[in-house]
């Protein structure tokens, strides 16, 4: 079996931007700054650690007017260089404070070392080397990293800026769905869930398996089941990566349904250049408003064109 794990976890990597599409800088007074963003005084960047001891990069992009924040977890072939653009349009359009974070070995959070991490990948995935677990979990992304990765920024929000789960939406971008999830199935009072071109795990991307077998990543069939608050899904009909399949399976098994967006002719990174989007976030967005935290709902009901350069979201490699 461990020849099947190592194939598996070759065929459905990470692959962090390389090089970085940014880096972090601390000014004189103490405060971090990403170069090449426009300065933006409600924008701030926070370096957290996670409890196996990485050092993650979070960006906080706050809206004077929000009733809400979204805690977003971005795709596996991008880093938050290349998301400022996206967050800068949502905040602005949905009137939401906007978290993220890098996963471990992306952009400049920890474990990105250069040299050591490729060599890493090659041995441990193709030759099957054992490395010793410590040096693993620190220098190579991982689904359980970017479980960690998660906890440690939803942690910032509560210690730094006071949310509680009421006021928050946590939003998962295709591998993003992982931690998302896993966030979710955590938090009995969460606002809301939205999975954009969402798996339903990583060997079902490869594969139309029935079952879930223990060496799976991202298990979101199962974890969807947990989740307790309304569950938004966003799909393309053409996504040639992930399945339309996966999309309306998640959306099935959540306990409440918001209506779905099914993007007719989208693909797998180009959702947010179709007008629906924005619009039926909205919609969304302003239904978590009226909803009763107390009395859970019922299945809820459901122009403007955001135009994303640089949103890269999920690659897979084939062996």
């Amino acid at each position: 079996m461990g020849n099947v794990t190592s194939s598996v976890a070759a065929k459905f990597a990470f692959f962090p931007p390389d090089p970085p599409t940014y880096d972090v800088f601390r000014e004189r007074d103490g405060r971090l700054v990403l170069p090449g963003v426009t300065a933006d005084k409600n924008m701030d960047v926070h370096l957290l650690e996670t409890k196996v001891g990485n050092k993650i990069v979070a960006t906080f992009w706050k809206h004077p007017f929000a009733r809400f924040t979204v805690l977003y977890s971005h795709g596996n072939a991008a880093d938050l260089g290349q998301m400022h653009e996206l967050f800068i349009e949502l905040r602005a359009h949905l009137r939401v404070n906007i978290m993220s974070y890098d996963y471990s070995g992306y952009g400049a959070s920890s474990g990105k070392v250069k040299k050591i991490y490729k060599i890493n990948m090659h041995f441990v995935f193709e030759l099957n080397v054992e490395l010793p677990k410590n040096l693993l979990k620190r220098l190579v992304p991982s689904e359980f990293n970017t479980y960690h990765d998660i906890e440690a920024t939803y942690n910032c929000l509560k210690k730094d800026y006071g949310i509680k789960q009421e006021d928050l939406i946590v939003y998962g971008q295709s591998v993003g769905s992982g931690p998302t999830l896993h966030l979710a199935s955590r938090l009995q009072r969460l606002r809301g869930v939205v999975l954009h071109s969402a798996i339903l795990s990583g060997i079902r991307v490869l594969y139309p398996v029935k079952m879930t077998f223990w060496f799976d990543i991202f298990k979101n069939i199962d974890k969807i089941r947990l989740v307790s608050c309304p569950v938004l899904v966003i799909h393309g009909t053409n996504d040639d990566i992930v399945d339309l399949s996966h999309g309306k399976r998640l959306w099935e098994l959540a306990k409440e349904k918001y209506d779905p967006l099914w993007v007719k002719g989208g693909g797998h990174c180009n959702l947010e250049t179709y007008p629906e989007y924005i619009k039926h976030l909205r919609k969304f967005i302003n239904s978590m408003e009226k909803i009763s935290m107390v009395k859970p709902s019922k299945k809820l009901t459901q122009n403007q064109s955001i135009e994303v350069k640089h949103n890269k979201c999920l690659r897979f490699g084939k062996t």
